[in-house]
């Protein structure tokens, strides 16, 4: 772990110097502050952001506890209250503090205390790396799937095809099955077109009539006949174009020839 960065918060130089001391042997603990007061701890959380304060229950103008009231909860660091009085201790764990030191500090109980901190924070970074990955890992699904699928699997008889979409040049409806045209072969797949739409990418393919998906680099011409709009594919076949996809089918053309 990167070293932990202190911030200590008493009113008495001496309770500060006390702290440092303590951390000294600690090479994993960095102090980055001080502060004497309430709002003087407000100001260094804010500008410091460190992972753990001291936090004196005592101090002139706002008391450890207000200082907590006073921070939002998802910005606060550890804490660690440091109070001369054993009655705050309860207060303190409804506060939510790691823990509570008695001053005199004494050494052993402080050395207990920076293991809680360190295994609070191997955790907390062990929940942050989890959320970073699933975050990932979700955005590279995302990603995925606004690309399209890659490759299609027909079942036959003999054996699975798998069929790269790149070498498809259009897909018919054939009642509850999908027919991908390749070249000179045709081959059918248990799907639906409005299944197929969604999976492959709509950068690359068009739905242009609710019985026709083409691939948009195959696309030679696309003109307008006695019986209707249709596109001219390169391998010379014709797939019909309905009156109200022609509009979003010429703009997607002009799109990608620009």
């Amino acid at each position: 772990m990167p070293k932990i960065r202190v911030l200590v918060a008493d009113d008495e130089p001496l309770a500060r110097r006390g702290v440092r001391q303590l951390l000294a042997p600690h090479a994993d603990m960095s102090v980055v502050g001080e502060s004497r007061n309430g709002p003087e701890t407000l100001r260094a959380l804010e500008a410091l952001a460190p992972d753990l304060l001291f936090l004196d229950v005592q101090m002139p103008e706002m008391d450890g506890f207000e200082v907590l009231r006073a921070r939002r909860a998802q910005q606060m660091a550890a804490v660690i209250f440091l109070t001369a009085h054993d009655q705050f201790a309860v207060r303190a764990f409804e506060a939510h503090a790691l823990d509570y030191l008695v001053k005199p500090v004494n050494v052993e109980r402080f050395e207990a205390a920076l293991h809680s901190v360190r295994e609070r924070l191997r955790m907390m970074e062990a929940v942050d790396r989890a959320a970073r990955l699933t975050a990932l890992l979700a955005a590279e699904r995302a990603q995925r799937e606004k690309s399209g699928v890659e490759r299609l699997v027909v079942s036959t008889a003999a054996s699975d095809l798998v069929i790269p979409v790149a070498e498809i040049d259009w897909i018919g409806a054939d009642d509850y099955y999908a027919c991908l045209h390749v070249g000179a072969k045709d081959h059918l797949l248990r799907e639906t077109l409005t299944s197929l739409e969604a999976r492959l990418d709509a950068r690359r393919f068009a739905r242009i009539h609710r019985s026709a998906i083409v691939q948009l680099d195959r696309v030679r011409e696309l003109r307008a006949t006695p019986h209707g709009d249709e596109v001219l594919l390169r391998n010379g076949m014709c797939v019909p174009v309905s009156r109200r996809k022609r509009a979003m089918l010429e703009d997607l053309l002009r799109y990608r020839i620009g």
